[in-house]
């Protein structure tokens, strides 16, 4: 039997945010049989730990139906699991951990808070690819089931951008139409996947229903199924570069808070700093807290 704990992450508050499932210590396992275990859970991401020497651990992360290159996600609910269960001895104010993912390395530090709360904040180099050879906004807004005013145009601009996969980056003018944007795979094939080397179109908009937050993002894309609102996490370095390649971005250090999810379901809140670098190799911290909501056995499946 194979233990496990579901943690919530990108939230402090049980049954909200996105729900990990993480194994922290899945040396035994082989990974065909993390991808059964995966999708026996049906979890967006369920996460492997692979303790190595010192600090470092290797992470291996699956959807349901694949393995994933990388997951922020599932990097801040198995340091969470890690630092709580003393797996990673906390022995800082702030510890810091290598995760491997796939030969990526990924700093994250554990941080210490008040009534043993920990917050995690991971680390990566990045250097994305920007194409602003996009389709046009009305096929986007079609595609989408949206009105072409509803894409904007000032002062974000849609823009490919590759960082570990191609994100379609579009601007939407409001919160609302980010909600109601329903994707058409029809159209989408026809008008837009010829152009558009993307499987996933981030939305975002600088309107949200948190006050907190400076955006609110969703997820969509032909693998996506129409209700879900998955993780926003591992398209992070892909928004930075979105954000970093606009002309109004100077170089320098900016923070600011993303959301997915609404008020009414289940709501992330991502904390975010990226490093603009203009012509270099760029720098994005994300962090957040996490809240253990379960833990269980499974069976080792025959593989």
């Amino acid at each position: 039997m194979n233990h496990y704990y579901i943690v919530d992450v990108f939230t402090d508050k049980a049954f909200n945010g996105a729900q990990i499932a993480v194994f922290p210590d899945a040396l035994e396992l082989n990974e065909a049989q993390m991808q059964l275990i995966a999708r026996e859970l049906n979890f967006s991401d369920t996460v492997f730990v692979l303790p190595q020497r010192d600090s470092n651990f290797e992470l291996k992360v699956f959807s349901p139906s694949k393995p994933r290159k990388f997951s922020g996600h599932a990097t801040l609910a198995a340091a969470y699991v890690l630092g709580k269960f003393s797996l990673a001895p906390l022995t800082k104010a702030h510890t810091t951990v290598t995760m491997d993912q796939h030969g990526a390395l990924t700093q994250v530090v554990i941080s210490k808070k008040d009534k043993d709360e920990l917050f995690i904040q991971f680390s990566r180099k990045s250097n994305p690819v920007v194409d602003r050879y996009v389709p046009s906004n009305e096929a986007i807004a079609a595609a989408l089931s949206l009105e072409e005013r509803d894409i904007s145009k000032t002062p974000y601009n849609t823009l490919l951008v590759s960082c570990d996969q191609p994100f379609l980056v579009v601007p939407i003018t409001s919160f609302e139409a980010v909600r109601k944007a329903q994707f058409n795979f029809k159209l989408w094939s026809s008008t837009v996947a010829p152009i558009s080397a993307a499987n996933e179109i981030l939305l975002f908009s600088t309107k949200s229903d948190t006050k907190s937050s400076n955006f609110h993002g969703r997820l969509v894309g032909p693998q996506i199924g129409i209700d879900e609102d998955p993780p926003i996490g591992a398209a992070m370095p892909a928004f930075t570069g979105f954000l970093n390649a606009q002309g109004h971005v100077r170089p320098g250090t900016y923070s600011f808070v993303i959301d997915r999810g609404t008020n009414a379901t289940r709501k992330s809140v991502l904390t975010v700093e990226m490093v603009n670098q203009k012509g270099k190799e760029n720098e994005i911290r994300v962090g957040g807290p996490a809240v253990l909501v379960g833990e269980g056995k499974i069976a080792t499946p025959a593989a």
